[in-house]
């Protein structure tokens, strides 16, 4: 069934959001085609909360020592808001250079296990898909699954 989640950042200056992830987060990714690049996070998880209306989402990413994250920040002149106690942890954003922000922080709730990757035959793997990244840019349309 699920294998992971693909999370979007929507950016007025998405080259520089790009360079943000790679050189200053240091998140591993690869090339899909024509310098798209697909960036890999840590395990995740999604909650559910209640909403006046539907269709609204958010990113946060976590980390295990929220000063020390905005600390790093600072020495590379990357503002971040003030840390903020919210009861289920410690948060900040960090301003991307395209304008947004992300949210930061260190939880205090409790966690699941990540759950493991099932490939198609609904054996667990650990690594990625090794599939040609050539011609696999964001125009192309995915192909239909045979039954």
């Amino acid at each position: 069934m699920i294998i992971g989640a693909h999370s979007i950042i929507y950016s007025k200056a998405p080259q520089a959001d790009r360079v943000f992830l790679q050189d200053v987060l240091e998140l591993p990714s690869v090339d899909v085609g024509d310098g798209w690049l697909i960036f890999g996070l840590p395990p995740a998880e999604v909650a559910v909360h209640p909403a006046e209306e539907n269709d609204v989402h958010e990113l946060y990413l976590m980390c295990d020592d929220v000063e020390a994250f905005v600390e790093a920040m600072s020495q590379r002149t990357i503002r971040c808001s003030p840390v903020q106690n919210q009861g289920w942890g410690l948060l900040t954003h960090v301003m991307l250079p395209g304008g947004g922000k992300i949210g930061v922080y260190q939880p205090r709730h409790a966690r699941p296990k990540p759950m493991k990757a099932r490939g198609a035959k609904g054996k667990a793997t650990t690594r990625a898909s090794k599939k040609p990244a050539g011609g696999a840019g964001r125009k192309s349309k995915p192909k239909k699954r045979r039954s």
